[in-house]
């Protein structure tokens, strides 16, 4: 099974059929695969999220070890779910967002795509840079309460 490690933001429009043309650059972290299949579904924001299948299909394993007959893992359940629909890559490298997705996340045309670990989201390009004028002024506070009390990623001592 190959292991995703996307990268990178990128802007991008939809055109009038709501087909979004994927950047090179994410083909290019994709691989030659013939046939790029992914699954979109709401993301914990008002954004969307695009897995390939094979990563879809292992989140989908981990979320199912869930028992349905407690409240809040079952609400956690549908969450996940939520609006999940299959798409395939067309021979021009596009995909066809939903429609009931595009209203979730207020996208119109314009939109970013932020790539990281083996997701991208899509964001509408005006809610994502509200989402970066929200960020704290401080960012090196937060990664320090989080990486540096052992939780995370330590750099090795300086010599």
């Amino acid at each position: 099974m190959k292991q995703y490690q996307f990268t990178g933001e990128y802007e991008c429009k939809l055109d009038a059929k709501g087909r979004l043309k994927l950047p090179a650059a994410i083909i290019k972290q994709l691989g030659t695969n013939e046939n790029h299949k992914f699954t979109i579904n709401r993301g914990f924001e008002k954004h969307l999220m695009l897995y390939p299948n094979e990563v879809w299909e292992r989140k989908s394993r981990e979320i199912n070890q869930l028992n349905i007959y407690n409240t809040q893992q079952r609400q956690a359940i549908r969450y996940f779910y939520r609006g999940a629909t299959e798409l395939e890559m067309d021979a021009s490298e596009r995909i066809n967002i939903p429609g009931s997705l595009m209203d979730y996340a207020g996208i119109d045309k314009d939109v970013v795509l932020f790539a990281y670990q083996q997701q991208i989201e899509i964001w509408s390009k005006e809610a994502y840079e509200s989402m970066l004028n929200q960020e704290p002024d401080d960012f090196a506070s937060i990664a320090e309460g989080i990486f540096g009390n052992g939780l995370g990623f330590n750099p090795p001592p300086s010599p």
